[in-house]
């Protein structure tokens, strides 16, 4: 009797300690998606090394663009100015890589996009479509489909794109000049008063339709690097933090905004322009009492904060893959420049208009993250170049895949906005006592100031009382009852203490809401 009630406690002992263990054993993204490394600008090292087929001569895989074809290949944009078609970019691990240049003798592309019989990029001064007439994976064409924009030369007149609109059109977005000095500064008309004149349509997104006519959409951006659409169809961008730009943000593309950057109205009495008679600029407030005083200012649909969510927001992809990378189906994935990494976004509509969360997702890509793709399987392909920029990683450029490894994550899936506090859907059923226990969260909101100087610290901050955390019957939602909710404030959500109910903590236990709607009580 003695030695069985031993052994029992023995047993119950074990199961304790393997539960504790399992609790406190940091997640790792590893576990849950795989980083296949296709082409680096270093060479493999160990057992890769067999497998590695190095590229052709001179062949610096500076990804700027991407398409990812129905043959198992992937078409790709560098830096150089080159198309070129790689096969073999499903191989686990990469072996049998084949390369095709398909077009070169382009000003740096930054996008690419087989839409009908042809491949369309956008070129510094144009955007151009590429075809294959005789079928062998050549380009024979270059024709000029839209050139109507304004370019000086200034370094950072950038054009990216184009991706595809529910209603046929191509979107692109431009990038305003930067970094005029003295003499520079002096020779420019001042526009109104509102900042340096730029070149034509600089600083604004627009669309072509088929018939290459140009359309002036929004405007305000100054480095918006990422550029695509949600299941519905809606047009979004990132932007890149600087003078005007609090930090990285993405916004919902619509005609008549105005973001942040006031040097793009240069443009603004332009014919087509949907904007008018904005004359002066609020500078130096915080960003909701600026937006009150100009209603042309939009929020951003989602604000990323600071090094908690990327330092230099990049390319915009939905995961359209329907649970073949995992349980994100129809969320937003976005790359991240400086911090070589993938952050992940949920939007919703309220009152008509997006808002959401934004959480990391991928830590450990080889360099900076330019492009993004979803490729057949649905796994998830990474462009990498750092451009000789600051940036982590071991590597210059390559291309990179990321792969669902079937297991599920335990993660803040959803973060939905509730007239008193937010609802958290998670991935995997909660323990009901830790969900249950306020002590488990901490929630505080803050703004940025909108003014000249380059970027904002987290301003106006507070922290909030969480009243209550009702946890539903399947274990899936957490319902957080909070008071002091502020209209248009980033809502900061930590969940340390929160654990599956097989003991793992959240992979990510914070997520960043931007509130610039209270939802209505029903």
């Amino acid at each position: 009797m003695v030695i069985t009630r031993l052994i029992r406690n023995l047993v119950a002992s074990t199961a304790v300690l393997a539960t504790l263990a399992t609790s406190s054993r940091a997640a790792d993204e590893r576990d849950y998606y795989r980083l296949v490394s296709i082409i680096t600008s270093k060479a493999p090292t160990g057992s890769r090394a067999k497998f590695w087929k190095p590229p052709p001569k001179d062949l610096v895989l500076e990804v700027s663009g991407m398409a990812v074809l129905d043959d198992k290949r992937l078409a790709v944009t560098i830096r150089k100015g080159e198309v070129w078609f790689l096969g073999g970019v499903y191989d686990d691990p990469p072996g049998s890589l084949t390369y095709k240049r398909f077009a070169h003798a382009l000003h740096e592309p930054l996008g690419l996009l087989k839409h009908g019989d042809g491949f369309y990029t956008a070129q510094r001064t144009e955007l151009t479509k590429l075809r294959d007439i005789d079928g062998d994976d050549v380009a024979d064409e270059y024709l000029s489909i839209a050139n109507g924009w304004g370019v000086t030369g200034n370094y950072h007149e950038y054009a990216y794109g184009p991706k595809l609109g529910r209603d046929g059109n191509l979107w692109l977005t431009l990038n305003i000049g930067m970094g005029f000095k003295g003499d520079q500064r002096t020779r420019m008309v001042r526009n109104k008063g509102l900042g340096v004149a730029q070149a034509r349509w600089r600083g604004w997104g627009v669309k072509i339709t088929p018939q290459g006519k140009l359309i002036p959409v929004c405007a305000g951006m100054r480095s918006p690097s990422g550029l695509g659409a949600n299941r519905a169809g809606d047009m979004f961008y990132t932007d890149q933090q600087g003078n005007w730009v609090g930090t990285n943000s993405l916004h919902h593309m619509r005609s008549g905004a105005f973001f942040h950057h006031p040097e793009a109205l240069a443009s603004m009495d332009l014919p087509g322009s949907p904007l008018r008679n904005i004359t002066e600029i609020p500078n130096g407030l915080p960003f909701p009492e600026a937006a009150r005083r100009l209603p042309a200012l939009k929020p951003p649909a989602v604000w990323f904060p600071y090094k908690k969510v990327g330092q230099s927001a990049t390319d915009i992809v939905l995961d359209n893959s329907r649970g073949r990378f995992g349980p994100f189906d129809g969320q937003l994935f976005v790359g991240e420049f400086t911090l070589a990494s993938i952050s992940r976004v949920f939007l919703e509509k309220i009152d008509g208009q997006y808002q959401g969360a934004c959480f990391p997702f991928r830590e450990g890509m080889a360099s900076a993250v330019i492009r993004l793709a979803q490729g057949t399987d649905g796994s998830l392909f990474a462009g990498l170049s750092n451009r000789g920029w600051s940036s982590l990683g071991t590597a210059s450029y390559g291309l990179q895949r990321l792969v669902w490894s079937g297991k599920m994550p335990f993660e803040i899936k959803e973060l939905r906005a509730r007239p008193d506090g937010f609802e958290l859907v998670l991935t995997k059923p909660v323990d009901s006592s830790t969900a249950a226990d306020t002590s488990s969260f901490a929630v505080n909101s803050y703004t940025y100031t909108y003014h000249a100087t380059y970027g904002s610290n987290e301003i106006l901050k507070k922290d909030l009382v969480i009243q209550s955390a009702t946890v539903s019957a399947d274990g899936y939602r957490i319902r957080l009852k909070i008071d002091g909710l502020r209209q248009m404030y980033v809502h900061e959500i930590h969940a340390p203490g929160l654990r599956s109910r097989d003991g793992l903590p959240l992979l990510h236990p914070a997520g960043y809401y931007t509130l610039n709607r209270i939802p209505r009580a029903r």
